[in-house]
């Protein structure tokens, strides 16, 4: 699960998986980017199959703290140089065509647990950010939205997003979602409470529920579901983050803390996730017996 440098990865050649969703870029060859990509990220990128990228991928931005830590700096230093990281980062999967990019930016247990003051620090540059960066956005055709209860932040940060995402609603590339005030649970507590008002509504039994219902009053339900699941800072955990939504996404943990985190990081990753094999609870040809073959297996006695 965990993603190690090109060097170090013993599948480098392994083959591409037979469940790779084919979602392919965004852009025709006519309108690709790929061009404005960096030599090192061009590199990475020639390796990958261009009809196998992922459709949506949504990254836990960890390790902010500890590189600033790591460098006897504030940890607002590591906030801000977290920043960097996200437009560098949304800007190479605009390139690729990738069509949602979702980041996990601020948690509901960050606004509750986190110091005041930090907390504080975060929501300006939440709002500084989006000043700085509409326009880069625009340039990249990118499109931003927002998930988590985004009513509880305060107001002129809510005005500034809604702003945002005005201003980048017409575009047509990649759409970045930041996750803010999230977090999984409440995501799912909160759809059951709109659910639940609409069973009651409609005079709908409960035992009619499924999971495209539940599905329609999640805040993501505009999206697909992530195919992969990028964590940084080496954390082996998923932090209450999309809790449903990644059942099946494939995860990939890196070392690198999130201020160091680069848009060529973001296509090692993908390239990683190209070597899955995706079954999505099936069988892949390279499995044992199979059910045919079972019923004539004996049983020993236990």
């Amino acid at each position: 699960m965990r993603g190690a440098g090109p060097s170090k990865r013993a599948a480098r050649d392994a083959p591409i998986g037979k469940s790779c969703h084919k979602a392919g870029p965004l852009y025709s060859a006519s309108t690709s980017r790929i061009h404005e990509l960096s030599a090192e990220e061009r590199a990475v990128y020639a390796t990958l199959k261009t009809d196998c990228l992922p459709e949506h991928v949504a990254i836990i931005m960890d390790g902010n703290g500890r590189w600033a830590g790591s460098r006897s700096l504030k940890r607002f230093l590591g906030h801000q140089q977290g920043a960097k990281s996200v437009q560098l980062v949304t800007e190479t999967a605009s390139r690729i065509g990738l069509p949602w990019l979702t980041l996990y930016a601020f948690s509901l247990e960050n606004n509750l647990r986190r110091p005041r003051a930090e907390v504080n620090f975060l929501m300006r540059l939440l709002k500084i950010y989006l000043e700085n960066n509409v326009q880069r956005m625009m340039d990249n055709n990118v499109r931003i939205r927002y998930i988590g209860r985004t009513h509880e932040l305060p107001r002129e940060v809510q005005d500034k997003m809604a702003w945002a995402a005005e201003t980048t609603e017409r575009n047509t590339g990649t759409t970045l979602t930041l996750a803010l005030n999230y977090g999984g649970r409440s995501e799912i507590v909160d759809a059951f409470r709109s659910l639940a008002a609409e069973l009651a509504r409609k005079h709908i039994p409960p035992e009619r529920i499924t999971e495209a219902d539940i599905n329609r009053h999640l805040y993501t339900a505009h999206m697909p579901d992530p195919d992969l699941l990028i964590r940084t800072s080496g954390e082996m955990r998923v932090s209450n983050y999309l809790l449903w939504q990644i059942a099946y996404a494939e995860i990939y943990v890196t070392d690198r803390l999130w201020p160091d985190f680069r848009g060529i990081h973001l296509l090692e990753a993908v390239a990683d996730f190209q070597r899955r094999e995706r079954r999505f609870g099936g069988l892949s040809d390279s499995v044992g017996i199979t059910d045919e073959e079972a019923e004539h297996v004996n049983i020993a006695a236990s």
